[in-house]
């Protein structure tokens, strides 16, 4: 039984040579697209449960290849690129990717990425009742956090950001989609105070605040909650 059918949008076909088998063996049904064009088409006809994309497309930037499907699907994608610039990475998440693999990259990272968007794909993951990693565990029911059986008292921002983060656990979150959901559209430049508040959080649930695992710094983009 195939885990999930992956759209891989590149205009390199080695990248289609080395993904194809590797998608096989880890039980994917990989289907392929060389342009934007054929992307948007297959995403619509062919049910991908997620896309691996290209940024650096002939007939269309990957970029906007994202803002066309947002508009309609809430399909799950994966950026996989070259372009390593701060700024290409903050644009394709904030407008929509789930995620973002810079080239050179390693098959096993690439699959467990894959494996984590297409988690959050499921209706059930973000309806968990839990979370539990690393001696940390927060009830969402009950509105409770703990860490090795002990009390964590947090504001109410603070709950609200660790919650945010924990539902999206292993996906980058850029800063103006954190300042956005927990402060509102008026802070989504307002970096400086979302650090302040994952400092705090930090000292709070980590067990070294100064070598964090669970609220790790993607630099200039954002963070990534543990899996």
């Amino acid at each position: 039984m195939s885990e999930g059918r992956i759209l891989v949008v590149d205009d390199e076909p080695q990248i289609h040579r080395f993904l194809k088998p590797a998608l096989i063996a880890a039980g994917y049904d990989p289907i392929e697209a060389l342009t934007a064009a054929q992307a948007e088409r297959l995403a619509a006809t062919a049910a991908p449960d997620l896309m691996v994309l290209d940024l650096g497309l002939p007939d269309k930037d990957g970029k906007d290849v994202i803002r066309s499907l947002r508009g309609w699907s809430k399909l799950p994608i994966v950026v996989l690129s070259a372009r390593d610039r701060e700024a290409e990475k903050i644009a394709a998440l904030d407008l929509g990717a789930d995620d973002y693999v810079e080239k050179p990259f390693g098959i096993g990272e690439l699959l467990a990425r894959i494996r984590t968007a297409l988690r959050r794909r499921d209706p059930g993951a973000l309806a968990a009742s839990r979370y539990e990693g690393d001696g940390l565990s927060i009830d969402f029911a009950r509105r409770l956090v703990s860490r090795d059986g002990e009390p964590v008292h947090l504001t109410p921002k603070e709950y609200d950001l660790l919650t945010h983060m924990a539902r999206h656990s292993g996906l980058v979150l850029t800063h103006r989609q954190l300042l956005g959901t927990v402060w509102g559209p008026a802070h989504v430049e307002d970096v400086h105070y979302l650090r302040v508040f994952i400092g705090q959080l930090r000292t709070k649930i980590e067990r070294d605040p100064t070598q964090p695992q669970l609220i790790r710094t993607e630099p200039g983009v954002g963070y990534r909650f543990a899996e």
